[in-house]
């Protein structure tokens, strides 16, 4: 019984863990696509959502609150990016991205205007508040 409970435990989390955020897309393409008929920016976060501490803290305190996803899809598309270790498929699939971008830490945002074009590349965790995070990039997008 213990080991059913376990299970369903384990299964539960994961499946939590790795739903898509409220607000948020997975599909980088697609958000490039939206990005450029709504005239918006897109925010990529490039995360480890189950291994990294500064990444389930910005998760907590800035991506998930419902004030950030508002105000920052205002101007911009947002995308996240997971490379958890709990979900191999999912890691593999979006590391052509790490490569591309030649991500070197995580959690990582770039901001791309709506063309697809490259303006702004920094640690999240600098900005450790919806407040904060939002003054960043809406400075960065002048």
């Amino acid at each position: 019984m213990k080991a059913i409970l376990t299970t369903i435990a384990l299964f539960l989390t994961a499946t939590f863990a790795f739903a898509e955020k409220e607000g948020w897309t997975t599909d980088l393409e697609a958000a490039f696509t939206k990005a450029e008929k709504e005239k918006k920016s897109v925010l990529v976060e490039f995360t480890g959502s189950d291994w990294c501490p500064p990444c389930k803290m910005m998760a907590k305190n800035v991506f998930t609150k419902k004030e950030f996803i508002e105000k920052a899809g205002e101007d911009f598309i947002l995308v996240e990016l997971d490379f958890p270790n709990g979900d191999k498929e999912l890691k593999k699939k979006n590391e052509p991205y790490a490569e591309k971008y030649k991500i070197e830490g995580f959690p990582t945002v770039i901001l791309f205007d709506s063309k697809g074009k490259e303006y702004e590349r920094f640690f999240a965790s600098a900005h450790p508040t919806v407040e904060k995070f939002l003054s960043h990039i809406q400075s960065a997008k002048k």
